[in-house]
């Protein structure tokens, strides 16, 4: 009997036994063996990113990767609060500290396994052995995975590990500081911080992303205090985080640089809420006035313009308007079109692509408008974008502006909340409706002005279109 137990003890120690030692049961191998790769198989991430761009000068949509090859990367990702999905973001170097020769550059690798976080830390140094893959863009950022045809597909579970291979390097990684401004292509899928941030105001006391309209993510205006300029930080339904409130003050972004998943705006993904840190309680907020929205439209029309003897590309010029640059070579300009982005006739628009400018700031000011004269005064108006690419339009009025372009900076002007200016993540060629906005809690004479900003920059040269300008009062 004594040796019937002993023989089963044994038995059930050696499948306890084999039960640790198997890594398909999720067990992690913290053993770590460093790859050992000759240098001549190392190649750079720019080199990568070049075999790409020829294979698009060459008419094909991916290219594969036919040379025994590899990268070294760091994991600047992690899957653990859920906003991250089979997927690793890996960048070429931890800090900023190299020649400007050697730029930081990123890829995703498409993984078909599920917390990642669990086999590559945050930091992580990897090699990535290249030979059969491919790379291509994915969401518009450059991605390596499988070729499938045009596409760039999954690395299998049953093949990853012996393709993005693990060593022993835990690197401090050190986030790019930039401004929105600065930030261009080459900076997708690398780890940034942005400073002096905060959550557009209209947006104050939503969720990362568990609000009713959040399908797949959780999309949030964020602005910057010192620019102006406006990203989306992109959040997960699925992240651990969702039903976190945004911070409400102003403070440092950490994240991703990326595209949402059509590949229309930009966006940065954090990978947890901790990486929203806004511990100052002043924002930046600008002065803003609020009359509601009027339930009835003034029979008598004081002012309406709808660009109709603007010549196309040419700077809009009408008697008695403004046409101002503050900053760059573009201005506000007439232009008619019939493609899925139709124009209403001849509309109204601020375009600054192509125009190489840091900065691109244009206003559009009214006539003088006497408020006093009549009653109920209401504005009306209507906006589409084209691919506003994190540009944006605001409207303003001030009761201060002497009707010099001098001094257009130094006048007081407020914005007028109520009314609706198209968003970036709004659907492309429509048009949409500011409401009838009310003027009547305002008195005097005032000018209303349509305020444009962006830059020649990729990432921030968004087209914003604006017709049939309305101003009523009732009887």
């Amino acid at each position: 009997m004594r040796t019937v137990r002993n023989i089963c003890i044994g038995m059930l120690g050696l499948f306890i036994a084999s039960c640790i030692n198997d890594d398909d049961f999720g067990v992690p191998n913290i053993t770590i063996e460093d790859p050992t790769i000759p240098t001549e198989k190392l190649t750079t991430f720019k080199a990568i990113a070049s075999l790409y761009e020829q294979a698009v000068n060459g008419g094909n949509a991916i290219a594969v990767i036919a040379d025994d090859i590899y990268i070294e990367g760091y994991v600047v990702s992690t899957d653990k609060g859920g906003n991250f999905f089979e997927e690793l973001i890996i960048q070429n170097k931890i800090d900023d500290s190299n020649p400007d020769n050697d730029p930081r550059l990123g890829f995703t690798l498409r993984i078909n396994v599920a917390s990642l976080s669990d086999t590559y830390q945050f930091g992580q140094k990897v090699v990535v052995k290249l030979q059969g893959l491919a790379v291509g863009e994915r969401s518009g950022v450059l991605t390596i995975g499988n070729a499938g045809g045009a596409a760039v597909n999954q690395i299998q579970a049953a093949e990853y590990r012996a393709i993005v291979l693990r060593t022993n390097d835990i690197a401090d990684i050190q986030p790019k500081i930039i401004g929105l401004q600065e930030l261009t292509d080459a900076d997708e899928n690398t780890l940034i911080q942005l400073n002096n941030m905060q959550l557009n105001r209209f947006e104050l006391g939503a969720t990362f992303a568990s609000e009713s309209f959040d399908e797949f993510d959780g999309l949030r205006l964020m602005e910057s205090c010192d620019s102006g300029i406006q990203i989306i930080m992109q959040t997960s339904t699925f992240s651990d985080f969702k039903t976190s409130l945004v911070p409400q003050g102003k403070g440092t972004i950490t994240g991703i640089y990326s595209r949402d998943f059509r590949d229309n705006f930009n966006v940065v993904l954090p990978n947890s809420a901790s990486d929203i840190v806004f511990e100052s309680e002043n924002r930046c907020d600008p002065l803003e006035l609020s009359c509601g929205l009027a339930t009835t439209i003034g029979t008598t029309n004081v002012l309406f313009e709808d660009f109709e003897s603007q010549r196309n590309n040419r700077p809009i010029e009408i008697e008695g308007w403004t046409n101002y640059s503050e900053t760059g070579t573009q201005a506000w300009e007439g232009f008619s079109s019939t493609s899925s982005n139709a124009s209403l006739g001849r509309s109204c628009r601020f375009q600054s692509a192509s125009s190489g400018d840091e900065s691109n700031i244009g206003w559009l000011i009214t006539p003088a408008l006497n408020l006093d004269a009549q009653n109920g005064a209401s504005l009306r108006f209507k906006t589409s974008n084209s691919l506003a690419d994190s540009s944006y339009m605001e409207v303003f009025f001030a009761s201060d502006w002497d009707g010099t372009q001098a001094g257009v900076t130094s006048a007081t002007w407020q914005i007028l909340s109520d009314a609706y200016v198209v968003k970036d993540s709004d659907a492309f060629s429509e048009w949409f409706s500011s409401g009838n906005v009310d003027l009547s809690c305002i008195s005097g004479t005032i000018h209303i002005a349509f305020k444009y900003t962006g830059s020649g920059q990729s990432s921030f040269d968004g087209v914003y279109e604006l017709d049939e300008i309305s101003v009523d009062y009732l009887p």
